[in-house]
């Protein structure tokens, strides 16, 4: 019952934001919801290190550590955007109490619906929980109501629900296939298992549907345009839930079927992952170069990083652990980036690179932790992200695959240099504004958020490493 009250308790906290015009309560509500769904997620984790797999409903809802270690991520990120946007939202928007109860209700709404994808067993399911995820954050990326949110709003629901349906058409195949074999059961092991059984064209075809198809959604290259609009346009604490997480739960989804898709001869699925895994990485570092907003940047930052985690993929049993580091470290790192840059944004009310000058004398808090968070994220020791793209440079060494490294050591390096170069000038030189005090609820995020980044950039506690070696199982064949 405990999986089952994660999503609900956002749910709660939705209806009575709905329902109680004081805004006070509605943000009491809001992170006390944010606090219990960590601490329950947290408890689902202990209790899978222990028995591999809870199962509430069979063939309907169930956790196993692949899915727990997405929860977790889901409660961190969910606890810090609601506690960050209690002094964000209350800046920017204090003249709309009513503003503010609408963010909330579509806020709590939003988290519910991330905390179902992991946790539904069926692929059909999951696709609507998925959609859901989709609908419910258009509205928080077009909050502004400004010409540039709505624009992003549309082009993000657009291009994602066309790739929807494109995954769709893939996932109708493969439980196609479970129905030509007479199998009544349709979850994800059930898939792995009649696989094998399964027309070989069939396999393929329903493979690259649901790559490309998910693969938009996750802000893979050629598909990403809607990611660096959508990602910048939105409410800070929503561009941390977006970057940080959503694409991540997204990528969950494909990597829920992976054990499916590696049964295909050849290495077909690892070399498609590769080929766009790259292709992203390499993309994304020549687009940092040229950006003109900081946001945008560490927008196009995520599509790097979801290319690192799709080379993880494809390469193999090998980079299935490195690829697991990668997807926890980016997910406290690039939420707490987006929390520096909306630090900066309160400080300077602008998001242009060049009208920022001086941050350091403007707000020297949000000056050291975009500039450190910058660096984490690029992969600086010693923080986190160093060390899990350090495991997928040595996986990719042990599966032999030394021109991916090479690629990825020479596109990861134009990416350092391209952020650490829009942070340079945006840090030092003359104040471009006048010196200001960020809201204490800010500042405590930022806090919280710098104690995973750092933590793990030094040391991985025995807990987590058996919760990432549990999570490679779901990978496995």
């Amino acid at each position: 019952m405990i999986i089952i009250a994660i999503p609900l308790i956002p749910v709660l906290a939705a209806l009575i934001a709905f329902f109680t015009r004081h805004i006070n309560i509605i943000r009491i509500v809001t992170v006390l919801g944010s606090i219990a769904t960590l601490v329950l997620t947290l408890i689902v984790a202990q209790q899978v290190s222990q028995h591999l797999r809870i199962t509430v409903l069979p063939h309907w809802i169930a956790v196993n550590g692949l899915s727990s270690l997405i929860l977790i991520l889901q409660g961190f990120v969910g606890l810090t955007a609601t506690v960050y946007s209690w002094g964000y939202m209350k800046r920017v928007s204090a003249l709309h109490p009513q503003r503010q109860q609408q963010f909330y209700v579509n806020l709590n709404l939003f988290l519910a619906s991330l905390f179902m994808v992991p946790i539904l067993l069926q692929p059909a399911l999951t696709w609507v929980a998925v959609e859901l995820t989709t609908v419910l954050s258009v509205f928080l990326v077009g909050f502004d109501n400004t010409p540039k949110a709505l624009e992003a709003a549309w082009k993000y629901a657009v291009i994602t629900i066309m790739g929807a349906t494109v995954a769709v058409l893939g996932i109708f195949l493969l439980l196609w296939g479970l129905l030509n074999l007479h199998i009544a059961v349709q979850t994800w092991n059930t898939l792995k298992t009649a696989a094998p059984m399964m027309p070989l064209t069939q396999l393929k075809l329903a493979f690259v549907l649901i790559f490309i198809g998910f693969g938009t959604k996750v802000g893979m290259v050629p598909m990403h345009t809607w990611l660096p609009d959508a990602h910048s346009q939105a409410p800070t604490p929503v561009c941390a839930l977006l970057s940080g997480i959503e694409v991540s739960t997204i990528l969950y989804v494909i990597m829920r079927l992976w054990p499916v898709f590696e049964q295909i001869p050849g290495g077909f699925a690892q070399n498609w992952a590769l080929v766009f895994g790259l292709i992203s990485v390499g993309s994304a570092a020549f687009l940092m170069i040229q950006v003109r907003d900081f946001k945008r940047l560490f927008a196009f930052s995520t599509v790097e990083q979801m290319g690192i985690l799709l080379v993880g993929l494809g390469l193999g049993p090998e980079g299935h652990y490195a690829l697991l580091y990668q997807l926890l470290t980016h997910a406290v790192t690039k939420s707490l980036v987006f929390y520096s840059a909306g630090a900066v944004f309160l400080a300077t009310s602008t998001l242009d690179i060049a009208s920022v000058k001086g941050l350091i004398r403007i707000s020297p808090l949000a000056a050291g932790s975009l500039l450190l968070s910058g660096l984490a994220i690029a992969g600086a020791p010693p923080f986190a992200v160093f060390l899990s793209e350090l495991s997928i440079f040595r996986a990719s060494l042990t599966s032999h695959h030394v021109l991916v490294l090479a690629l990825l050591l020479i596109f990861l390096t134009l990416a350092f240099f391209g952020i650490l170069r829009h942070l340079n000038r945006m840090i030092f030189g003359q104040p471009s504004h006048p010196r200001i005090t960020l809201p204490r609820t800010v500042v405590l995020t930022l806090v919280i958020g710098w104690i995973p980044v750092l933590f793990f950039g030094l040391y991985l506690p025995a807990s987590v490493h058996h919760l990432l070696t549990l999570t490679t199982l779901a990978l496995r064949r």
